[in-house]
């Protein structure tokens, strides 16, 4: 964990440039949402200080939880540099989960705070006002940042069987952004449509749970409830990247590799 940090810690630069461009995207998401919430000022739960927090926050959490741009496992296993990892002592989900960890814990520092501040500094936001909605939130975030690990390794594991990817990581890339909250609350959509994804893809878990969480938009009880579904979704998908390396590795010895 502690070199995830060190390595994605020299990337400074980008770390700004990602700044501003997530700021300049708040700016037009927010504006999107309120003409959304019209003149009655709510709209699917949220009124406009919730819809202020559900933008900013989501911005910073968008590089905390990393939904796209990671294809490293991917390419190790198209040049074959992934034998490395496999003599390794620890086991490739572990190794690279820590690293994520750490990834993450800087993305935390660098690109969760500012986009955060900026919404605070020029908007009226919502605060959370139930002491226990902070630690709630925090939990909330760590167990997407696992949800989305878990959802990714998956992906890139399919080169074990692909070799390119480019397919699967598109198909992650649209799924992830429409499903996941971050164009648009899934509270826009139909009820039944909503529960469905809430409750049966992990795609809620990554984003959407995590800012219900923190904006207070569900009672108590329901958001303990959304946070138990991410500890599931977080359990079950780990076990099958566990079990996808196996296979994987089954494979490649079966091919000579």
């Amino acid at each position: 964990m502690a070199s995830g940090f060190r390595r994605y810690a020299t990337y400074r630069q980008a770390a700004l440039a990602g700044v501003f461009t997530n700021s300049v995207f708040g700016f037009l998401r927010y504006y999107i949402f309120l003409a959304a919430a019209g003149a009655t000022g709510r709209v699917a739960g949220y009124d406009r200080t919730q819809l202020a927090t559900f933008v900013w926050v989501g911005q910073g959490l968008l590089a905390v939880v990393l939904l796209w741009g990671w294809t490293e496992l991917a390419d190790r296993i198209r040049t074959g540099e992934i034998a490395a990892d496999l003599l390794r002592p620890v086991h490739p989900v572990t190794s690279y989960l820590a690293t994520d960890l750490g990834r993450a814990g800087f993305a935390a520092l660098s690109r969760l705070v500012p986009p955060v501040l900026v919404g605070l500094l020029l908007f009226d936001v919502y605060l959370p006002r139930q002491p226990a909605t902070w630690p709630l939130f925090a939990l909330s975030v760590l167990l997407a940042v696992l949800v989305c690990f878990g959802c990714r390794y998956l992906v890139n594991a399919t080169a074990y069987w692909l070799q390119d990817v480019r397919g699967p990581l598109i198909l992650w890339t649209l799924c992830s952004g429409v499903l996941a909250g971050l164009y648009f609350p899934l509270g826009f959509l139909p009820g039944w449509l909503e529960a469905v994804l809430r409750y049966g893809t992990p795609f809620p878990s990554l984003l959407q749970i995590p800012l219900d969480v923190l904006v207070e938009r569900d009672p108590v009880p329901t958001r303990i409830g959304l946070v138990g579904v991410q500890v599931g979704w977080a359990v079950a998908l780990l076990a099958l990247s566990r079990l996808a390396q196996r296979r994987a590795e089954r494979r490649l010895v079966v091919q000579g590799g």
